[in-house]
């Protein structure tokens, strides 16, 4: 699937370890249509690469492509909107990426970095 649209936030990265042994690093952004009416749209990237490369600031405008998955967790479903390709909308192709900045983690995560959420 695709949506396109601007970039109106972009939260701070999170990190940990899976339960065998891997790191993993996440991070969310938010892109807002430029419709008469504007959607919002929550989406994460996975892997460290691949925030790196796809280098999401806010004000670009982008087109992204995505996976839709549902989770369960204490009887309650959750979507999930996984970004496996972002473009920068009229943007060259062969436009070089620089390093995502390193965030600090967000202020109401809790003290050993556990949510209590399974994923």
């Amino acid at each position: 699937m695709e949506y396109q649209g601007k970039v109106i936030a972009v939260l701070p990265l999170k990190s940990g370890t899976s339960k065998s042994g891997k790191e993993w690093t996440t991070q969310d952004f938010v892109i807002e249509t430029l419709e008469q009416y504007p959607k919002r749209a929550c989406f994460v990237l996975f892997g460290k690469e691949r925030i790196e490369q796809s280098n999401v600031q806010v004000d670009q405008e982008l087109k992204i492509s995505f996976d839709i998955d549902a989770k369960e967790w204490n009887g309650k479903w959750f979507n999930s909107l996984n970004a496996w390709k972002v473009e920068v909308v009229g943007a060259p192709i062969s436009q070089p990426s620089s390093t995502l900045p390193v965030t600090s983690p967000s202020s109401n995560a809790s003290p050993d970095g556990n949510d209590d959420l399974p994923f």
